[in-house]
């Protein structure tokens, strides 16, 4: 199964370019379901969300509607003395869980996280203070692209984020693997020129993907479908709507919709 959707979905400069002007905020989740059956949420990296949150988010979706999360920061930033935070996180998914709409958590790693034995120590940590759930792991240095790291994630049952963005030496390829059940593909857009140098964070994101562009990833995410149970795509590109456009345009590309659809 290929779920297609956008990271997040709850973007003031998304009314007008996606919302209808004058849709109240708390009707944006149930305008985008009608789009798209997966949403990533981010908010969650800033707060630990609480249940109530997100039963009363999984209540605005169809019955078929999935969610991701990304994990806090506490859990992937800040790695010392976190173990309540993971208690917290994962007791806030219960609405989700109990309702089939959670798909998994992701785990996003700054550049500092170091390919070494430390780092493979703390994903050990990561993997025991989460349990059996399903976890992807997005690696921010190039130096965790091998095999052995691949090997690793494969043995702990964690899953492998990749990543379109700029070809920077330093950052992450774009590779497509599969190391758990779960595929997951991320489209940050390549805007080489704001990535490192910007005033506003989103500007690193204001990238209009060319369908050639998109193509590139049909074959490779085909390819991550026949390992994986379930694969997730989103698009981050999300500066004024870009990211609906996108996804669209990876909905058309991956499953071969006609033209008049």
């Amino acid at each position: 199964m290929i779920y297609i959707g956008t990271s997040g979905f709850s973007y003031k400069d998304w009314v007008g370019p996606y919302y209808p002007e004058g849709t109240p905020r708390q009707g944006w989740l149930e305008f985008y379901a009608r789009d798209f059956p997966v949403t990533e949420l981010n908010f969650s990296y800033y707060r630990v969300p609480s249940a109530s949150t997100l039963e009363r988010l999984a209540a605005k979706t169809p019955a078929d509607f999935v969610f991701t999360l990304k994990a806090h920061q506490d859990m992937t930033h800040n790695r010392e003395g976190n173990e309540e935070v993971f208690a917290e996180f994962v007791d806030s998914l219960q609405p989700l869980i109990e309702s089939g709409k959670f798909g998994c958590i992701l785990a996003q790693f700054p550049w500092s996280f170091k390919a070494d034995e430390e780092g493979l120590d703390y994903l050990r940590f990561l993997r025991q203070q989460l349990s059996d759930l399903p976890v992807v792991i997005e690696f921010r240095r190039r130096d965790w692209i091998r095999d052995e790291t691949f090997e690793f994630l494969e043995e702990h049952d964690l899953g492998f984020c990749c990543v379109d963005q700029p070809r920077f030496k330093s950052l992450v390829p774009p590779v497509a693997v599969a190391t758990s059940s779960i595929a997951y593909v991320r489209f940050h857009g390549r805007n080489a020129k704001k990535w490192w140098q910007h005033k506003e964070a989103w500007e690193r994101y204001d990238y209009t993907y060319s369908e050639e562009e998109l193509e590139e990833w049909v074959p490779k995410i085909h390819k991550l479908e026949e390992k994986a149970d379930n694969t997730f795509v989103f698009a981050n590109n999300h500066w004024e709507g870009q990211a609906v456009q996108t996804a669209r345009q990876l909905q058309m590309l991956l499953t071969d919709l006609e033209p008049e659809r």
